[in-house]
């Protein structure tokens, strides 16, 4: 209850803080100013596990995760500087992986929020490059099995990295990015529910997940809204 209310009390002060960033931003660049929301999938890779070998017969194997799809939501803002621009984000993340134990699937899910912070660059007409840093606030984990009662910590440090590229026309856009984790493995303690998945004491080398996201973006304010593409300042 405690680590809940102290993830809820950093979510409220990091939206309240992004708050007045956005009206500041607002007021300052109104010309070159464009907010909307964005959605999509998340196709999550990653994640190591290793049977303990002590005892007769106990599954000793190590698994790899199988890449599984997610989902993620929220709201972002664009101050364009001529060709460059400034991409802040606020994401919620649903994150899941899958582990063949013997006797049946376990899932490994991850619910995060995201604040990516990009530096972006247009190309050409309609297509954009940028890479930034993101901070994510891990709000939940879990194993299906995992009889232990501390949480499986998915990252050692609050700092990941993003890079990628997309188009807009209008109001629409379609958005294209890789996610890779800077934190390093942290072994970790399992203890299954045997008899389900045939698997006893394990250990979570690396609970780590990258992901590739693809985004739908729908623009609600800002300059060209009806055009095909904002036009550059040089």
């Amino acid at each position: 209850m405690y680590l809940h209310s102290r993830q809820s009390d950093l979510m409220k002060k990091l939206i309240f803080g992004l708050g007045i960033f956005f009206g500041l931003t607002t007021a300052a660049f109104s010309q070159e100013f464009s907010y909307g929301l964005k959605g999509g999938v998340n196709y999550s890779m990653g994640g190591q596990i290793t049977g303990e070998s002590s005892g007769v017969g106990n599954w000793d194997e190590t698994i790899e995760g199988t890449p599984s799809i997610g989902y993620h939501g929220g709201a972002f803002v664009q101050v364009n500087f001529g060709s460059f621009f400034i991409r802040p984000e606020v994401v919620y993340t649903s994150l899941e992986l899958d582990f063949e134990f013997p006797n049946k699937t376990s899932t490994y899910a991850v619910q995060k929020f995201d604040i990516p912070l990009l530096i972006g660059y247009n190309i050409w007409g309609p297509l954009d490059v940028y890479a930034g840093p993101v901070y994510s606030n891990i709000m939940d984990t879990s194993l299906m099995g995992n009889e232990l009662e501390d949480p499986i910590v998915a990252q050692n440090t609050p700092i990941n990295v993003q890079a990628g590229a997309k188009v807009e026309f209008g109001r629409f856009g379609l958005d294209v990015r890789y996610e890779h984790s800077l934190s390093t493995a942290e072994v970790q303690d399992l203890d299954i529910v045997k008899s389900e998945y045939g698997v006893n004491r394990a250990y979570f080398d690396d609970s780590r997940i990258n992901q590739i996201i693809v985004s739908v973006i729908f623009k609600i304010g800002g300059p060209g809204l009806n055009e095909r593409r904002r036009r550059a300042c040089y």
